[in-house]
């Protein structure tokens, strides 16, 4: 099984782009505080990892439209590993997690506040369907009452 749920803030606003094909690709990473931190490594400071997060077709639109840095967000899906010839020939490795479902988790305007979510609020979660190879099909359309905004 290859699942990954995250939970963590954008280290810096998310990056859109379109494959040639016209399909939407965010590419953004999450910080994501690590559970136990030794005081004597770090002097007393959190400590966190730094997630590569993809995400595709329209949950990529939304997700470049709707999210910056410092938000506060649930990410759920799979890790995957690729590997490319970098320019010097060497091989490199990239390890990410390729997103199913992207919930925000504090409001709009408090990119670090301490989060305005709420199970009675309105729906704060979005999923699309997100292949790890993109593909000329569409994932499920989203309808407007889910957005969260």
């Amino acid at each position: 099984m290859n699942k990954v749920i995250l939970i963590g803030r954008l280290t810096r606003d998310p990056e859109v782009r379109y494959t040639q094909s016209g399909i939407a690709v965010c590419t953004f990473t999450l910080a994501v505080d690590r559970r136990y931190a030794r005081k004597a490594e770090n002097n007393g400071q959190p400590t966190a990892d730094f997630i590569p997060i993809v995400a595709w077709r329209k949950l990529a639109e939304i997700c470049g439209n709707n999210l910056t840095k410092g938000r506060r967000i649930s990410v759920e899906g799979s890790m995957q590993v690729r590997n490319y010839e970098a320019q010097d020939g060497t091989k490199r490795y990239v390890t990410e997690v390729i997103a199913d479902e992207i919930e925000f988790l504090d409001s709009r305007n408090s990119g670090q506040g301490d989060g305005g979510y709420s199970p009675g609020a309105q729906a704060s979660s979005v999923a699309a369907s997100a292949p790890q190879a993109p593909s000329d099909s569409f994932g499920p359309a989203i309808p407007e009452d889910e957005i969260p905004f």
